[in-house]
């Protein structure tokens, strides 16, 4: 498959621009299609490496954060997404991105099973929060991530986003290394279950996370970098550079 990104929106998506320039900084080319269009070519899904599904509101988040999103994924997609999994494809979905993919059953994928097994709900804050968080990469199968745990600052702006699902699915998701991003104690602000932050599949190739690493491409984007030592580029560069790399090895 040629190393090529599509970036796919729908009404409500609002970062599909930060996230397409994440892809062509690590020297991925990326092109951004409207869900109309793709649903009417669901063959296009054969010219790329990557999908992704940016943050927003798609569908003004009516009903429940990405739920409409996720049906019309399912209904019109759903084989054609899971072949593209299965036959070696990455996907990210960040933020309303991540809430598409675990209300599409796209995450966790437990036993390669397509069916919704975990939900990202309220904050316990009961509010919108838009701060920026620390957390920490975790040793897992996840594409996305480093090769070993390291701390990592990136900005959150969500009402839904605390993680949750029966215990049996956290105990696997911890057991096969699916648990790719948590938040540090302290940071843990939505009361998400396990502190969890973003998952993978079993694959490692699907990433969803609700931190966006494509609002952090720039030191400068930092609120505090005229305080830090110089960077050479935001950290969330990282996971995208990561998934680039993986992906030509393999």
């Amino acid at each position: 498959m040629t190393a090529r990104a599509l970036v796919l929106r729908t009404a409500g998506t609002n970062c599909e621009v930060e996230t397409a320039y994440a892809f062509e900084l690590v020297g991925v080319e990326t092109q951004t299609i409207h869900i109309a269009a793709l649903i009417k070519q669901p063959r296009l899904l054969g010219d790329f490496r990557f999908v992704a599904i940016p943050g927003g509101f798609s569908y003004g988040d009516d009903v429940a954060s990405g739920r409409i999103f996720a049906n019309e994924l399912l209904a019109m997609l759903g084989e054609e997404l899971s072949r593209f999994i299965d036959g070696g494809g990455y996907a990210i979905g960040i933020c309303n991105g991540f809430q598409v993919l675990v209300k599409a059953g796209l995450l966790p994928r437990l036993s390669h099973k397509t069916e919704q097994q975990a939900t990202l709900t309220h904050n316990i804050s009961g509010r919108y929060e838009d701060r920026w968080v620390r957390c920490r990469t975790r040793i897992s199968r996840c594409a996305w991530m480093p090769s070993e745990e390291s701390q990592i600052e990136l900005p959150v702006a969500h009402a839904e986003g605390r993680f949750t699902a029966p215990e049996s699915v956290l105990n696997q998701l911890q057991e096969q290394g699916q648990i790719a991003l948590c938040y540090e104690d302290q940071d843990n602000f939505n009361g998400s279950q396990r502190a969890i932050a973003g998952i993978c599949d079993p694959s490692g190739r699907v990433l969803g996370l609700m931190p966006h690493p494509e609002r952090f491409l720039r030191f400068e984007n930092h609120p505090c970098w005229t305080r830090l030592p110089p960077q050479r580029e935001g950290q969330g560069v990282s996971l995208f550079r990561a998934a680039a790399r993986h992906a030509k090895e393999n």
